[in-house]
């Protein structure tokens, strides 16, 4: 259905079609620019260091945040992504009628050139005297309505705005044009990510790709999305985990192999999770869980170092300290100090819901054993691991590839990490008996039924790879965005996604006119 322009939207095609009409290209194939806002400062800054006798001379360009006409002069600001710098136009260096050109049909959010010698204003800012100028692209839809910032020195300036959480997410792209912060979340993230390759690169790891569309999926326990192959008449699915194809690779002498990239669940959305998530995960051969834990403590506190530059962040009001080591709890003893339940004391679901009753705990319906003991985790200690916390020594059935403890056959060698109150990563020494890993595959056809996301399909090519001989190692596995969650403070996972997915609805409502009009308003002279 085609859009349907608003009224400040049709006054905006007017100018449009008005620029056309005098020879000018709203649209031009071709930009010029010298210098950043920022580079552009630095070099006047640099210009008066050295006594130069003549200002430098810039080319600018960027989005148009603020125009304030007075008279036969006008200020404005442009914005790109180093930061803004402020634009004079003067009636008697460019004419009456270029002057007039910028007044009327130039607005709030088109991309704009401008060309000039720099000097300072009254009040010292940095500013481009501007002596040609043209428009780059016109900006058809008014950005989101605007309000008032005072500038150090006292300058007014009105700029964007947008707070509604769900337009936000929906159009990310206001987001980022309007939010300084929010591109701040992503350029930490990215910065997260750089940290944990150069981590991980400079102890000897491979960086690998795995296949995302995959014939059987594992290593998780989770939902997944199925689509399918028209040339193969095959069905296949987005992968869940990288796991079984990276241990694969240490049957095939790589030793320290990982990956960052996207895994897709078929699960519910909540305030940390999403569909599509972006993981780390990673194999180290001759190496147990123990020694993965001490790894991904120092790991977390490089790329808190690199990234934030100390080791203390605050998240959700709470003051949390990465420095290593962490603390460590065994699950066993956790439950038994959160609950006053002993797991080891009930072998069966039947008698642990039993004891989990006798403590006026509801147990869910139908659950197994270890699901039953992940309820008492997730409800009585996951909430109060503030600090970051190793939680250790996993009940079996819910970890069908870690490795059990020796003389414990119903517990694996697992740890789960936590920071927040929320779990950050998940580690085991892996499974490697291929007639173990095998029976485990059957013994979970058995008990979970079809539809059961905690089921693991039979992967019989994954066996097929164990059986020639894979080496004892510890892996990891760790979603990138909470971690980014944590780094920026952000509850919602939602912000530390650039498109989150949502519920399907229509586009979400363009701005009323009166808004479209506020944010299309000038700021009041400085």
């Amino acid at each position: 259905m085609p859009h349907q322009y608003n009224a400040l939207e049709k006054i905006r095609l007017e100018k449009l079609e008005r620029l056309r009409e005098m020879g000018i290209e709203p649209y031009p194939n071709r930009a010029e620019r010298t210098h950043t806002a920022a580079e552009a400062k630095a070099a006047l800054e640099a210009a008066e260091a050295q006594g130069a006798e003549e200002a430098p001379r810039v080319i600018v360009a960027g989005r148009l945040r603020a125009m304030r006409p007075m008279g036969k002069i006008t200020f404005a600001h442009i914005e790109d992504e180093s930061g803004r710098i402020q634009l004079f136009f003067q009636a008697n260096t460019l004419g009456k009628d270029q002057l007039k050109l910028f007044n009327k049909l130039f607005d709030l959010g088109d991309f704009i050139q401008a060309e000039g010698f720099l000097f300072r204003t009254r009040t010292g800012e940095i500013t481009v005297h501007v002596e040609k100028f043209r428009m780059l692209a016109k900006a058809i839809t008014p950005l989101p309505p605007a309000k008032d910032e005072v500038a150090e020195d006292g300058t007014v300036i009105r700029h964007a705005v947008l707070a509604d959480p769900e337009t936000r997410y929906r159009q990310r792209y206001a987001d980022l044009a309007v939010n300084p912060d929010v591109r701040e979340i992503f350029r930490t993230r990215a910065k997260i990510v750089r940290a944990l390759r150069d981590y991980l690169d400079d102890h000897g790891f491979l960086e690998v790709e795995t296949p995302i569309l995959q014939p059987i999926y594992g290593g998780a326990a989770a939902r997944p999305f199925v689509t399918y192959h028209n040339q193969l008449k095959q069905k296949l699915y987005l992968r869940i985990s990288f796991e079984l194809y990276l241990k694969r690779l240490l049957v095939g002498m790589f030793e320290k192999v990982y990956e960052i990239g996207r895994d897709f669940r078929n699960e519910g959305i909540s305030f940390k999770h999403n569909p599509e998530f972006t993981q780390l995960e990673f194999y180290w051969a001759y190496a147990d869980y123990f020694q993965v834990m001490e790894f991904v403590e120092e790991m977390i506190a490089y790329v808190a170092d690199r990234v934030l530059g100390k080791r203390q962040i605050t998240w959700q009001g709470h003051e949390i300290d990465l420095n290593p080591p962490w603390k460590r709890v065994e699950l066993r003893q956790g439950v038994l100090d959160a609950t006053g339940i002993d797991i080891a004391q009930y072998p069966d679901a039947e008698s642990l819901a039993a004891a989990m009753k006798a403590k006026n705990i509801e147990p869910k319906p139908n659950a197994s054993r270890g699901k039953l003991i992940d309820q008492l985790v997730s409800d009585f200690l996951e909430p109060n691991f503030i600090q970051p916390t190793f939680l250790y020594d996993y009940p079996r059935d819910i970890s069908p590839l870690a490795k059990a403890k020796p003389g414990d056959p119903n517990t694996v060698e697992r740890f789960e990490g936590f920071i927040g109150g929320m779990e950050l990563c998940n580690a085991f020494t892996e499974l490697n008996d291929p007639l173990d890993q095998e029976a485990r595959f059957l013994e979970m056809g058995r008990t979970y039924a079809a539809d059961d996301e905690e089921r693991h399909p039979i992967d019989e090519d994954y066996l097929r790879a164990m059986r020639y001989g894979m080496p004892p190692n510890g892996g990891f596995g760790m979603g990138i965005d909470r971690l980014t969650m944590l780094f920026t403070d952000k509850h919602s996972i939602r912000e530390v996604i650039l498109f989150p997915h949502l519920r399907e609805r229509g586009d979400a409502a363009p701005p009323s006119d009166q808004q479209a009009a506020e944010a299309d308003s000038p700021a009041p002279a400085s």
